[in-house]
């Protein structure tokens, strides 16, 4: 495999397209067709194949080659950036994936800072839930991700740790109190965002000794709280996805003092190349210790208590 068949089976697996891929190595379609027979051919295996609903799709063994191609790519794009740190000039491409409201919060300010401190450093980014998150780590799809409950699988850097808030419709009978603890929603029909996003709220009802009355399973925030609003249910929901909050919802303090602590993953700091260590630092010193700030009033100005 030369570095053009690698870095050609990557494009089109990323992008499902040999015609997107060739346009970005400058390669016709026929010329596309032709290096990835002669590559499957070379390996003796089929990589890609093409299925009438889902288009262009990997093989098995496809799917575990493009993730050593990814490494490899990676380790390539790391030379590179060695010796253009060795001339003082900062260099290489990142790509950061984050859940949406990671995305909205952290990742714009990381990136203007980036750029301004190396403009030689390209940065991507690529939305979706924590679990997808962490699948694109897992697959080196991705360079960094911000993610909840890290786990074992990747080396991680604490970001940033934000509140826990009880949210209610603003008629609920537990509106009224300036604190709510866990043992009072246990009865209530909750609701629980899934995806990767609920190994803190599940905490924090184990560690009250309570369980959860999950009555629906979503896995977005604006629609979590558009449900609360309507009085379908209650919700137990981090400080950064409350900052701008529908009519008629409240949040309450939890007696538990519950916490949710945001990581920058990545597969290996060891690892990691120049660019990627460079965006950590960077991401830490913009956030570590910092406070987020609190939920919006909107709708539930007058009842809203924080502390």
């Amino acid at each position: 495999m030369n570095n053009t068949q690698i870095r050609l089976f990557v494009l089109i697996a990323e992008s499902r397209s040999f015609t997107r891929a060739g346009e970005e190595l400058n390669m016709t379609q026929p010329a596309v067709s032709r290096a990835i027979s002669a590559l499957e051919a070379e390996l003796d295996v089929k990589l890609l194949v093409r299925d009438r609903r889902n288009g262009l799709m990997l093989t098995g063994i496809g799917k575990r080659i493009l993730v050593i191609c990814r490494s490899i790519l990676s380790g390539l794009d790391k030379i590179d950036q060695e010796i253009a740190a060795e001339k003082g000039l900062e260099k290489g491409h990142i790509r950061i994936g984050a859940f949406p409201v990671a995305a909205a919060y952290f990742v714009p300010k990381i990136i203007r800072t980036l750029s301004a401190r190396y403009p030689g450093i390209g940065i991507s980014l690529h939305e979706g839930s924590v679990a997808e998150v962490k699948e694109w780590l897992a697959s080196r799809y991705i360079d960094i991700g911000l993610v909840i409950s890290p786990g074992e699988e990747f080396d991680a850097v604490p970001l940033f740790r934000e509140k826990l808030y009880a949210v209610l419709p603003r008629e609920h009978r537990l509106a009224q109190h300036p604190v709510i603890s866990v043992k009072e929603l246990e009865d209530e029909p909750m609701l629980l965002c899934r995806s990767g996003y609920e190994p803190p709220v599940v905490e924090v009802f184990r560690r009250a000794g309570s369980t959860m009355n999950v009555k629906f399973e979503v896995s977005s925030y604006p629609t979590s709280l558009n449900m609360i609003k309507e009085g379908l249910a209650v919700g137990v929901m981090s400080q950064l996805s409350l900052l701008s909050l529908p009519p008629d919802v409240v949040v309450r303090e939890l007696a538990e003092g519950a916490y949710r602590d945001i990581h920058l993953a990545v597969p290996s700091l060891q690892e990691a190349s120049i660019a990627v260590q460079v965006a950590i630092d960077t991401a830490t010193q913009l956030f570590s210790g910092t406070e987020a700030p609190l939920p919006s009033p909107a709708g539930g100005a007058g009842h809203t208590t924080m502390t």
